[in-house]
Parts: C-alpha cells; sequence; structure tokens
C-alpha cells in the first residue's frame, strides 16, 4: 500500500524480458510487465527511482517501494508515453499472459 499504480482499459502490450538488467533487477529468470498509454496510469505514493542504460544504450528509470524494495514500475526510452507496471505488483494470478518475449539470446536454456 506504499505505492499505488492504477491502470485503466487494456494494456497495449505484456512482456516477458530475459536481458540480464531484468534478470538481475528482478532477482529471477526473466521479468514480466504490462504496458499502458501514460494517460492510462494513475501512481500515487512516494517511490524511490533508479536510472538503468540498457544494453541497446537506451535507457529505463525504475520506480520501487522505499518499504520493501519491489519494482512496481518503469519507463524507458525504447516507448515513450507508456508506463510498464510489473505485472507481479498486481497480485492477480488470473492477470493475461505475456504475448511478447524479448532479449532470448539471453534466456535460461531451462525456460
Amino acid at each position: 500500500g506504499q505505492v499505488r499504480v492504477t491502470c485503466t482499459g487494456e494494456p497495449v502490450r505484456r512482456s516477458v524480458c530475459h536481458c540480464l538488467e531484468c534478470q538481475k533487477r528482478s532477482g529471477s529468470a526473466f521479468a514480466v510487465q504490462a504496458r499502458w498509454p501514460r494517460e492510462q496510469v494513475e501512481i500515487s505514493g512516494e517511490a524511490r527511482e533508479w536510472t538503468q542504460m540498457g544494453e541497446t544504450g537506451q535507457s529505463a528509470t525504475f520506480r520501487f517501494c522505499p518499504t520493501c524494495g519491489s519494482t512496481v514500475w518503469y519507463t524507458n526510452e525504447a516507448m515513450p508515453g507508456t508506463v510498464a507496471v510489473a505485472v507481479g505488483a498486481f497480485a492477480d494470478p488470473t492477470f493475461p499472459p505475456p504475448t511478447v518475449s524479448v532479449w532470448e539470446v539471453r534466456r535460461h536454456t531451462w525456460v
């Protein structure tokens, strides 16, 4: 409840990313996120942020809860005007699955 993101409408993209930065950031073999147009996202509460340069040379700015450290949402240069929200932040096991998979060259062979 420290940080709240409310999204309206359907996401424009649901994806899984296998890049090394997402692996490190999420502490998992990949990260799963859904993106909405900025105007369909309402954000409240206090968050911290850091900016990371990706392997493509474009940056992403991640926002996380200062209490638990979970990444909640981020924006990136590759998809301006959108907000990516970590699917796990919804705590909804019925959330639709990703339809896009990126950075598969970094994918763990067992995935």
